[in-house]
């Protein structure tokens, strides 16, 4: 009798929450989930038949009846909700009304430039790497022959993280270049590709976060006229054959000779312009041969092996190629912008 009065409870108890939380909703989604939740097969009410075996006959009945008039009761209570929710019985949801459409992701026109500016050096036989984007002093400045009394580290000024143990953000992906060096015997040929950070004022050239890819290759009797042959058909790949490539001595600390990098103005055509002060060229990227001092640090016979470097920033070369005015507009996560490289 016991067992018989506790299982009577246990279906009032059910009965009563039920009709509390039907009260309660608001949506028809809500009671559509009310009713799988209650009346569905494996619903709270068909889960209480389930508990009937330590009855005797006579007590199943009643319970059982007591069940289904429950059962009943709830059914009635759910069709009323929700024919006053705005959804009645037997109203159907056509499936062939047009939905909202999903609209398609744009590649961000830094991503373009990447992935081509990788391409051309992967067809070149330049393997792809990266780094990490936390360094420390020594592979961001001294071991690429900057040392802390050199006046050219002011220019890299940067963000540190810790100024007692020298941690920092990278400058630069140079430090990408010795890490490999590090690990891997002459012959190689890398770029480097990442993000690098620097204390730079926003303005409409400048910013504190920009990427930067770097290129290294080193082997034996590697000469500047390997260099120049490298990035002359990276640039002419890069903007068309039509494209004429100037080199121009310039220092760097990490090598030498050093030279920047200028190619035709695409504005002008090489004509001479206000964007390339009428000089019919726009500098692109830094180069040079790497320093002896740089292969010394890495433990590089510096009788044996010779090798170059260079280095470009990936917003410039996508300001250029697709004329963008400022480079601001990169990071202001405007889709009218970014849907024009679509």
């Amino acid at each position: 009798m016991v067992r018989k009065r506790e299982i009577i409870d246990e279906i009032e108890d059910v009965y009563r929450n039920a009709l509390e939380e039907l009260a309660l909703i608001k949506d028809a989604d809500s009671i559509e989930n009310w009713s799988r939740r209650y009346l569905g097969r494996k619903g709270k009410i068909n889960s209480l038949f389930s508990v009937f075996a330590e009855l005797s006959p006579e007590e199943k009945r009643q319970a059982g009846a007591r069940l289904n008039e429950i059962k009943n009761e709830l059914g009635n209570a759910y069709e009323k909700r929700k024919e006053k929710s705005g959804r009645k019985k037997g109203d159907k949801v056509s499936l062939l009304f047009p939905g909202k459409p999903c609209e398609v992701g744009y590649l961000h026109p830094v991503t373009i430039v990447t992935r081509k500016m990788t391409d051309i050096f992967a067809k070149m036989g330049f393997g792809i790497v990266t780094g990490p984007e936390i360094e420390r002093d020594y592979y961001n400045f001294t071991a690429l022959n900057i040392p802390d009394e050199h006046p050219s580290k002011d220019v890299w000024d940067t963000f540190y993280i810790t100024e007692k143990e020298k941690i920092l953000l990278r400058t630069h992906t140079s430090p990408v270049q010795i890490r490999i060096m590090e690990k891997v015997k002459p012959p190689l040929r890398v770029v480097a590709v990442g993000k690098c950070f620097r204390r730079d004022d926003v303005d409409a050239t400048h910013s504190p976060v920009f990427h930067q890819m770097e290129g290294l290759m080193v082997d034996r009797d590697i000469k500047f006229s390997h260099l120049k042959g490298i990035l002359t058909h990276f640039i002419t790949q890069m903007f068309g054959d039509n494209t004429k490539v100037k080199f121009t001595p310039s220092f760097f600390p990490f090598t030498e000779p050093s030279a920047e990098v200028s190619m035709t103005c695409n504005i002008c055509n090489g004509k001479g312009c206000s964007t390339c002060h009428d000089t019919g060229y726009i500098e692109v990227l830094g180069c040079g041969m790497v320093h002896p001092q740089v292969f010394r640090n890495v433990g590089y016979d510096v009788s044996r092996f010779t090798g170059f470097a260079f280095g470009m920033g990936i917003e410039r070369l996508a300001i250029i190629k697709f004329g963008i005015t400022d480079i601001r507009y990169f990071y202001q996560n405007d889709l009218r912008f970014i849907r024009q490289f679509s």
